[in-house]
C-alpha cells in the first residue's frame, strides 16, 4: 500500500471517529502520521490535515490533542516554507533513492568535479540538508506521546527500552511542571525513574495497561488544580512506590474528592427514596408517559432555611425526577 493510500485510510478512520464521537485508537493513528514523510502534495490530495484538526477539536484526551497540535504545527511549517516545485521533485527523488552515506558528506568530498553545471552539486547538497532536517523537527518535550524520540535523561537513568525511557522523561517533566521542585532540592529524573520502575515491576510489561498507569500519574502530577499531590511526592510524604499504585480517586484533590462523594451520596439517596415507599398522589404528571400515578418523598438535602427537595417516582413507567 502506497503512502497516499495509507494517509487516505487513516483520514477516513479519523473522520469516522469524530462523527461517532468515539476517539479510541486515535492516538495510534496520530503516531503513524508522526512517522510519515509528509509533503505538500500529500497534504493537498489526502486532506489529512482536516481530519487531524477535527480530532483535535472534538477529542477530550489531552495526549491526543497535544500530538494533533504538533502534527498540524509541523505541516503548517511545511506549507509556509518557500519551496519551489523543483525542490519538491528533488525531495521525491531523494526519498525513492534513500539517503545514503554520500548525502551526508561535504561538497568537496562528493565526487570529482563535473564538467557540466558547476552549481548542481550545491543544489543537491542543499536539497539533502532539507530532506534530513525536515523529519527531525523536534516535538515539544511535554507532548504526552510514547513514540520513540531522543531521550534527555542522564545515562544512569536509561533502561534500554525506548518506551520506558520516554515514560521516565515525561514523569520527570510532570514533576517539574512548576518551579516548586527547586524548593525541595529533589532530583526529579531519579524520582521519576523510581516511580516508573515500581509500575514496571508490578505490571512486567509496557502494554496498554502500563501506559495508562503512567498517563494517569502524569496527568495528576501536572494538574494545576491539585498541586498538593506533586508537592507531597517531591517532599517524600508520598513515596514512589505509593504514587505508582494510587487510584484516580486517591490522587484527586480534596475538592474533587468531596464533590464525588456528594454526588455518590445523592445518587444513593435518590435510589433508596424510590424504593422505600412515599406518598401516592395524582397531582403530579409524569413527563414521559403523561400519567398522574406518582409517588413522592420530601427530604431536607440543603440547609434548614432552604426548601425541601421533592423526589418523585412514576408508578407507571418508572421515570424519576426531582424538584425543589
Amino acid at each position: 500500500m502506497g503512502l497516499e493510500e495509507e494517509l487516505l485510510r487513516i483520514a477516513k478512520k479519523l473522520e469516522k471517529m469524530v462523527a461517532r464521537k468515539k476517539t479510541e485508537g486515535a492516538l495510534d493513528l496520530l503516531k503513524k502520521l508522526n512517522n510519515c514523510q509528509m509533503s505538500i502534495q500529500l497534504l493537498q490530495t489526502t486532506r489529512i490535515g482536516v481530519a487531524v484538526n477535527g480530532v483535535r477539536k472534538h477529542c477530550s484526551d489531552k495526549e491526543v490533542v497535544s500530538l494533533a497540535k504538533v502534527l498540524i504545527k509541523n505541516w503548517k511549517r511545511l506549507l509556509d516554507s518557500p519551496r519551489t516545485a523543483k525542490g519538491e521533485r528533488d525531495k521525491a527523488k531523494k526519498k525513492e533513492r534513500g539517503l545514503g552515506c554520500s548525502d551526508w558528506k561535504p561538497e568537496a568530498g562528493l565526487s570529482p568535479p563535473r564538467k557540466k553545471g558547476g552549481g548542481e552539486p550545491k543544489t543537491r547538497s542543499n536539497s539533502s540538508r532539507s530532506n534530513v532536517e525536515t523529519p527531525k523537527t523536534p516535538s515539544s518535550p511535554s507532548t504526552p506521546t510514547f513514540a520513540p524520540s531522543v531521550c534527555l535523561l542522564a545515562p544512569c537513568y536509561l533502561t534500554g527500552d525506548s518506551v520506558r525511557d520516554k515514560c521516565v522523561e515525561m514523569l520527570s517533566a510532570a514533576l517539574k511542571a512548576e518551579d516548586d521542585f527547586k524548593d525541595y532540592g529533589v532530583n526529579c529524573d531519579k524520582l521519576a525513574s523510581e516511580i516508573e520502575d515500581h509500575i514496571y515491576q508490578e505490571l512486567k510489561s509496557t502494554d496498554m495497561k502500563y501506559r495508562n498507569r503512567v498517563r494517569s500519574r502524569i496527568s495528576n502530577l501536572k494538574d494545576p488544580r491539585n498541586p498538593g499531590l506533586r508537592r507531597n511526592v517531591l517532599s517524600g510524604a508520598i513515596s514512589p512506590g505509593l504514587i505508582a499504585k494510587m487510584t484516580a480517586e486517591e490522587m484527586a484533590s480534596d475538592e474533587l474528592r468531596e464533590l464525588r462523594n456528594a454526588l455518590t451520596q445523592e445518587a444513593i439517596r435518590e435510589h433508596q427514596m424510590a424504593k422505600t415507599g412515599g406518598t401516592t398522589t395524582d397531582l403530579l404528571r409524569c413527563s414521559k408517559c403523561k400519567k398522574k400515578n406518582c409517588t413522592y418523598n420530601q427530604v431536607q438535602t440543603r440547609s434548614a432555611d432552604e426548601p425541601m427537595t421533592t423526589f418523585v417516582l412514576c408508578n407507571e413507567c418508572g421515570n424519576r425526577w426531582k424538584f425543589c
